[in-house]
C-alpha cells in the first residue's frame, strides 16, 4: 500500500474531528454568537450617525449603504442624532430641509443625522438584543411561544403598518417603536426556546459519539 493511501484515512478523520469541533464549538456558544451579531446589528446603523457628525463620512455612507437592502431609511421615520429634536415629520423636513426632501436624506449638522435605519427596524433590532440577553438567564425553562400568541404580537405592527401604507393614518415614532419592539421580543420567544432545544440535541448526539 502507497504512503499516500496510509495518509488518507488519517487525513479525513483529521477532518472529521475538526467538524465534528466545529459543531461542538457552535452548538454550545450559539446564543453568545447570535447576541454577539444582533449586537453589532443593533449598533451599526446608530454609529452611522456618529461618524457623520464627527467628520467620517465615508465609513457613515458605508454604512447607510450596508443596511439600504434591509430598510427604506425614509428620513421622517428614522431616529436623528446631534440635532435639535430626535424625530421629524414630513412636513417638518419640507420646512427645515427643502420642498423634496431627498428620499434617504441623512441629515446636516443643523437637524441631526439619522440613524441607518428607520425607528421600527432599530426597535426591532434592539428587542431582540435584549430579549436574547434575558434569554441566557431562562434559557432551559422557557418553552416557545405559540403561533396564536406570536401572531398576536405582530397585530400592532400589522396594523401600524398597513395604515401608513395606505395613507389612511401617518404612524408616530413610538407607535413604530412600540410595534417593533413587540415583534422582535416575539421574535426570540418563538425562535430561541426551539434552537436552544436543537442545539443541546446536538450536544447530546456529539457526548455520545465520543470514544469512552
Amino acid at each position: 500500500m502507497s504512503e499516500s493511501s496510509n495518509k488518507a484515512p488519517h487525513s479525513a478523520a483529521r477532518i472529521t474531528s475538526l467538524l465534528n469541533r466545529l459543531v461542538y464549538l457552535v452548538a454550545k456558544h450559539w446564543l453568545l454568537l447570535v447576541n454577539a451579531v444582533m449586537a453589532l446589528h443593533a449598533a451599526l446603523p446608530a454609529l452611522a450617525p456618529v461618524l457623520m457628525a464627527t467628520g467620517y463620512t465615508s465609513a457613515a455612507r458605508l454604512i447607510y449603504s450596508l443596511f439600504r437592502p434591509l430598510c427604506h431609511q425614509l428620513p421622517e421615520r428614522s431616529f436623528f442624532l446631534f440635532g435639535p429634536q430626535f424625530s421629524y415629520t414630513l412636513e417638518e423636513l419640507e420646512r427645515l430641509v427643502e420642498p423634496d426632501v431627498p428620499l434617504r436624506y441623512v441629515g446636516s449638522r443643523t437637524i441631526g443625522y439619522t440613524t441607518a435605519v428607520c425607528q421600527r427596524d432599530m426597535a426591532t433590532y434592539v428587542a431582540i438584543l435584549l430579549a436574547g440577553l434575558a434569554f441566557v438567564l431562562v434559557r432551559r425553562r422557557l418553552k416557545p411561544l405559540p403561533i396564536k400568541a406570536f401572531l398576536l404580537f405582530c397585530v400592532p405592527m400589522v396594523i401600524d403598518g398597513s395604515g401608513q401604507l395606505f395613507a389612511l393614518w401617518e404612524s408616530t415614532w413610538w407607535s413604530r417603536v412600540l410595534s417593533g419592539s413587540l415583534f422582535g421580543v416575539a421574535c426570540v420567544w418563538l425562535a430561541y426556546p426551539y434552537i436552544e432545544a436543537g442545539m443541546s440535541d446536538v450536544l447530546r448526539t456529539l457526548a455520545s459519539e465520543r470514544p469512552s
